[in-house]
């Protein structure tokens, strides 16, 4: 079985909303044996969608359409989508009605006549149930392929997938297994690992391997394709066991790891503690470590020190640092780390300073420069880091290479930056 995804609507087209729904739909019928071939994007159009719909048709066994489905003048999905699948009427479903009308009264507030039309459905498509929203999924057939509308609202979307369709489209896979494991990497460019996993084809006899780069690091996602559950499972572990062999220093986690979340997991593991001094992040890097659940058991305080008279009272930098070197420097960022690990009494201190740009910049120090310090029970140390002159960009570079150190630090190995 193949499958196509259909995301419906302009502000998709113009950039307005980013299209995560299909990202999302993709995961999820791959997990169920399910390969998506397609994704298409199309506008509030009648004959757009048409279109779509039918050159779908002509190479997908099952079609997923989300937007479209809102009580007002531009949601057209419904009408357009009937009229092609011929399987109207439209007539008025109770069941739905009842259930938009409590959800109305569930809120206080007032009901317009126009939502009663979310509740008139087509009679010869079957009705998903949305119990998070008025607007119910449809399942359309013809020829023996289906078609599923969804509402674009991504919570009602995934809660209509996973209801209703994963089970659906798992029923008529034909025993086909996917099997997808990403293996996460830092510290290592996409072209340099490249050359570390060579030949490809040691690999790729077990798998198919995609190279994800990010400013994040280098994703590997190995890809799977069979019957029995136990034959993936072999050439999956067979695929990893051989990245790790030859790049296992650079690896940090697997699938949904994050690496806060792994440095996470490696601090409750010692019991130790950590503390935060940032700078040019603006506590961007507290951000991380706190949407990890649980990491109030590990992390202490964070301060923001973005001016300099702020980094000489809340962290004791010495004022004469800041005079001869500056507060974009490594005495700087020596200072800072062990100010915020002596302020806290943190085990671990880890702290930012640099030019996230895209002004500040000199020629000897240029913008995307960064010093970040690390003071752990054994020693105080600084890297410096040179990136591009993106703003927001180089502040999630600078978080994720102060991760990096934590994460050598805390597996007790010095991180080299290639």
């Amino acid at each position: 079985m193949i499958a196509e995804i259909i995301a419906i609507g302009d502000e998709l087209l113009i950039g307005q909303v980013v299209n995560t729904n299909a990202s999302w739909l993709g995961e999820q019928l791959s997990r169920v044996g399910v390969p998506v071939r397609f994704m298409t994007t199309v506008g509030d159009d009648g004959d757009d969608i048409r279109a779509a719909l039918q050159h779908a048709l002509s190479r997908a066994d099952f079609i997923i359409a989300t937007g479209g489905l809102g009580p007002t003048h531009d949601d057209i999905t419904k009408k357009v989508v009937t009229d092609f699948f011929e399987a109207g009427p439209l007539a008025q479903d109770e069941k739905v009605l009842a259930h938009i009308r409590n959800t109305f009264t569930r809120r206080n507030l007032p009901m317009s006549p126009v939502n009663e039309e979310q509740a008139v459905v087509p009679r010869k498509a079957k009705v998903l149930w949305n119990a998070n929203g008025t607007a119910p999924g449809l399942l359309f057939e013809k020829n023996g392929k289906y078609c599923a509308v969804l509402p674009g609202v991504p919570f009602e979307m995934k809660a209509i997938t996973t209801s209703a369709l994963l089970p659906f489209l798992q029923a008529r896979a034909g025993g086909q297994i996917i099997r997808h494991r990403t293996v996460k990497t830092f510290g290592v460019a996409e072209s340099s690992l490249a050359e570390k996993l060579a030949p490809i084809a040691e690999i790729e006899q077990h798998c198919k391997l995609a190279f994800l780069p990010s400013y994040f690091g280098v994703n590997l996602r190995i890809s799977v394709t069979g019957r029995a559950s136990e034959e993936v499972a072999q050439h999956v572990a067979a695929a990893e066991k051989i990245i790790l062999a030859k790049a296992g220093k650079y690896v940090y986690g697997y699938d949904d790891d994050s690496l806060e979340g792994v440095v996470g997991r490696r601090l409750k593991e010692k019991g130790a503690t950590l503390a935060l001094a940032e700078s040019c992040t603006g506590g961007l890097l507290a951000h991380r470590i706190t949407n990890v659940s649980g990491s109030s058991e590990y992390f202490l305080r964070g301060y923001v020190t973005y001016s300099n008279p702020a980094k000489i009272e809340l962290l004791d930098v010495p004022q004469e640092i800041i005079a001869q070197h500056g507060a974009v420097s490594e005495p700087c960022a020596l200072a800072m780390a062990a100010g915020v690990k002596k302020m806290s009494g943190s085990d671990y201190g880890v702290a930012i300073t640099g030019i996230a740009g895209p002004t500040g910049g000199a020629p000897d120090k240029p913008v995307g420069t960064v010093w970040i310090g690390l003071a752990s029970p054994q020693r105080v140390s600084a890297k410096h880091f040179l990136f591009l002159n993106d703003r927001l960009v180089n502040k999630e570079r600078f978080a994720q290479a102060a991760l990096a150190m934590l994460y050598r630090a805390l597996h007790e190995a010095e991180y080299v930056p290639e």
